[in-house]
């Protein structure tokens, strides 16, 4: 998948004196891996609830940034972690109140049989003891995972990452299947199809002599082009994961905590039950925690016979900062209005759609909302060109998103969870400004 909305060399010499001095600096002493947004890279400064503001001044709707997921410096987390820092911060072989309140408080949002919890810093980390877990109770090591997939950036998580590109090897152990489709295949289609591609996925495996471990799906296909429905599609795959001794990991990172609006947690609307749920980005609202959520028969002999020790994860400022985001959301009623305004924003798209073909499919789930462009609406031919222009004509008008999907043709806005609708007509307003005819 290419970055469509990258920086790139030849944006260079368009850029400040100011911004490509930072620009040098940067890449003299971070090296040639990291990358930046847009073809303007945006040099920010602050943030405060769903805006960012640039060195100048300027603000910027982020429509985009789930890691700050109830706000750019949301004051009950900012004081939390202020109020534990200067308190303590240690690890989890001292006894201490903050992590079992919040794994207290955590777990109760899930079904009750998933019932435990571990911790991480990074979800990375969190997919990583996903597969060491998987492994030991099936006895197995094959994975599948959908083809454009983000899972993490560890040696053991990279190999099922589809989306680092060609130049990160998949594991033999991996199997890849094309991300279900609801823009081209009826939800009959899409359903059977997907299933029946992880029980060939299955067989391949097996027929190599590779013993299914797991299968690992994010819930909403974020880097595969954001499929959320129909509701149910998952359970023919998952049924055949574990008709095969294999387990299911409900990817959360992107989805969870009340993103899609309709509940919780992404898995839960496909009525499907997950042996572990791996979470992690909006946990501390930028603090870093991660972790997994699983039954415990699960972990039962795993924990006594390998054991698990993070330094950092589950500390007590992560705790403190987790627990905060969990009861913002609570307290605000942030999953109801990521349905609520996520709708809002979800109509105001497909009433811009009647008037621009290019934006042939809009799709989601409350604030997590997938716009597929295209070059011919009959065709559904992708029009990734279009859709470079259209990212960064937002950031020239101070909107940010970004985009995704196999073709980099999907536009992808998921915003914080206290977007309003006052800024979904500023997303709108401005995306139609940019679809004006030149």
């Amino acid at each position: 998948m290419s970055m469509v909305n990258a920086f790139s060399r030849e944006d260079f010499e368009r850029l400040s004196e100011a911004e490509r001095a930072l620009i040098a600096r940067r890449e003299k002493v971070l090296g040639p891996a990291y990358r930046l947004f847009y073809e303007k890279p945006l040099h920010l400064v602050r943030g405060e609830g769903v805006f960012l503001y640039d060195a100048a001044g300027e603000r910027y709707l982020d429509a985009y940034n789930n890691v700050a997921s109830v706000g750019h410096c949301h004051p009950r987390v900012v004081e939390a972690i202020t109020r534990q820092t200067a308190v303590l911060n240690t690890h989890t072989r001292y006894l201490h109140e903050g992590i079992v309140d919040y794994a207290e408080a955590l777990t109760a949002t899930f079904p009750g049989d998933l019932s435990q919890a571990m911790f991480t810093c990074t979800g990375s980390e969190a997919n990583d003891l996903a597969v060491r877990i998987a492994r030991f109770v099936t006895g197995g090591t094959g994975i599948i995972a959908t083809e454009l997939a983000y899972h993490g950036l560890t040696s053991a998580v990279a190999e099922f990452s589809p989306s680092l590109g060609e130049a990160v090897t998949l594991g033999a152990h991996v199997r890849t299947v094309p991300a279900p489709d609801s823009y081209r295949h009826s939800p009959e289609e899409m359903m059977e199809k997907f299933g029946r591609d992880v029980s060939a996925a299955i067989a391949d495996l097996k027929r190599h002599g590779i013993k299914p471990a797991m299968l690992i799906t994010d819930t909403i296909f974020s880097s595969d082009g954001i499929f959320a429905g129909p509701k149910g599609f998952l359970k023919p795959a998952v049924d055949a994961i574990h008709a095969a001794g294999g387990l299911f990991v409900a990817d959360e990172v992107q989805p969870g905590f009340g993103r899609t609006g309709e509940a919780m947690w992404g898995f839960e609307r496909h009525g499907v039950s997950p042996d572990m749920v791996t979470i992690g980005k909006p946990m501390g609202n930028g603090y870093p925690m991660a972790g997994i959520v699983l039954r415990p028969d699960v972990v039962a002999e795993f924990g006594p016979r390998a054991r698990y020790f993070n330094t950092f994860g589950g500390n007590p400022v992560a705790a403190a900062a987790g627990k905060a985001v969990l009861d913002t959301i609570r307290t605000e009623g942030l999953q109801q209005n990521a349905l609520e305004v996520g709708q809002y924003l979800m109509d105001g798209l497909k009433g811009l759609a009647r008037l621009h073909p290019a934006l042939g499919d809009i799709r989601g789930s409350g604030l997590f909302i997938g716009v597929e462009i295209v070059a011919d609406p009959a065709t559904k031919q992708p029009d990734a060109t279009l859709t470079t222009r259209i990212v960064n004509g937002l950031r020239a008008r101070r909107v940010l998103i970004s985009a995704s999907g196999p073709n980099a043709n999907i536009l992808k806005i998921r915003p914080p969870l206290v977007f309003s609708r006052e800024n979904a007509d500023m997303l709108v307003d401005a995306l139609a400004d940019v679809l004006k005819p030149a």
